[in-house]
């Protein structure tokens, strides 16, 4: 197996293809409701697992769907050996791009009242998220009850990270209307 062929978000597909297998849309799926987890462009949701494919870490299968033929994609003898391998390798420090965090470095070059406008929605997706972690606990404890355990461990990471974001940001317009 060629590790350049890999590369994180490839585990990411992998392990999310999981043990029941997924489809382009439910990967999709997972992907707006698990952001928090892992951002990617949309388009990289549906190129990835047919990549993972042609190279042999997926198998791709067409089934019937509502409308039409949807692919089916499952891992392959390869694709658990890379994840087996993956998972032994050593666990990075995790990866933090916060625009928020670099738009109030600019509270010195900007009017503070533009800054603060421009931090407002963020309470809201904060808001939407902590609502589709609750949602998703109902539907994963029916849809995969074999990673419950493990799920329930990224929930609460998730939770105490969208909390911990939310008093970043009352601290934040707390220092800005102080200016």
């Amino acid at each position: 197996m060629s590790s350049e062929q890999l590369n994180p978000f490839s585990y990411v597909i992998l392990t999310l293809v999981g043990r029941n297998g997924a489809g382009p849309h439910d990967l999709r799926r997972m992907a707006e409701t698990g952001r928090i987890y892992w951002q990617a462009a949309p388009s990289q949701w549906y190129a990835e697992p047919k990549r993972l494919a042609k190279l042999g870490y997926l198998d791709a299968e067409k089934l019937p769907g509502r409308t039409r033929e949807r692919t089916h994609y499952t891992l392959t003898g390869r694709g658990r050996e890379a994840l087996a391998e993956w998972v032994r390798t050593p666990a990075p420090l995790p990866r933090v791009q916060s625009e928020p965090i670099a738009r109030l470095l600019a509270a010195d070059l900007v009017p503070a009242e533009n800054l603060l406008e421009g931090l407002e929605a963020l309470r809201g997706e904060i808001q939407e998220q902590l609502e589709l972690l609750d949602q998703g606990r109902e539907r994963w404890k029916k849809s995969v009850p074999h990673r419950a355990e493990v799920l329930a461990v990224n929930v609460e990471w998730a939770r105490r990270s969208l909390l911990l974001q939310l008093d970043w940001l009352e601290e934040a317009e707390r220092t800005l209307r102080a200016r």
